[in-house]
């Protein structure tokens, strides 16, 4: 298949890879309809995220349809034939972050939470497309992912919204919403918006540092 591949600092190159298959009972494989370029991949793309190695898959934003499940997949929650988004964080939707919905905290899914918990200060989830510090796993900028614990993560959409009206719900969308939950804010209020917090506790994502005034 066709990948958009990190090949160097500032550099990138849609390579032939290796299709993704099922290598654990959980999984699914996801033929890619839509994919953004997050801010974040800015990051990865200069080297300012270590890590990165020539070949990695990029993309954390991505949905798609499912082609094919393992066998331990909730059929009740996924199925193939089904249109999906993929919110970017990796959950195994078991351990004590996961029960607590703090997915981008997962316990399980980032083989390298030790090496990322020294460079943001606290261990991550695994994540799509974003380094080996995160765990290494190909992103959904590509023809076809591999989604990982396929049962937890990706939100079924059951309706006639097209893909740019709901590609958004990997990431961006949350990570606004999440911030304007913690900050309480109400109709009618005025409020200023400064600076990202990656990978902060969140359900899905981070919020922004958010002022209100009423």
């Amino acid at each position: 298949m066709k990948a958009t591949c990190w090949t160097g600092p500032n550099k990138v190159e849609v390579q032939d890879v290796p299709d993704p298959t099922v290598l654990n009972s959980r999984d699914a494989v996801v033929k890619i309809t839509s994919t953004a370029i997050c801010g974040s991949d800015l990051h990865l793309l200069d080297g300012y995220v270590p890590t990165m190695e020539k070949g990695d898959v990029m993309g954390h934003e991505f949905m798609g349809e499912v082609v094919e499940v393992g066998r331990g997949v909730d059929g009740s929650r996924l199925r193939v034939g089904d249109r999906v988004v993929v919110p970017f964080p990796i959950a195994c939707g078991a351990c004590l972050a996961c029960r607590a919905e703090l997915y981008s905290c997962c316990e399980n899914t980032n083989p390298n939470a030790g090496v990322a918990e020294k460079m943001f200060g606290h261990p991550v989830a695994g994540i799509f497309g974003y380094s080996h510090l995160t765990g290494g796993f190909a992103g959904g900028q590509a023809e076809y992912a591999r989604v990982p614990f396929a049962d937890v993560g990706p939100i079924r959409i059951e309706s006639d919204l097209d893909d740019e009206q709901v590609l958004f719900l990997s990431d961006i969308l949350p990570t606004g919403y999440m911030g304007a939950e913690m900050c309480d804010i109400r109709d009618g209020d005025i409020v200023a918006v400064w600076g990202p917090a990656p990978w902060a506790s969140s359900r899905w994502t981070a919020p922004a540092c958010w002022a209100r005034t009423r």
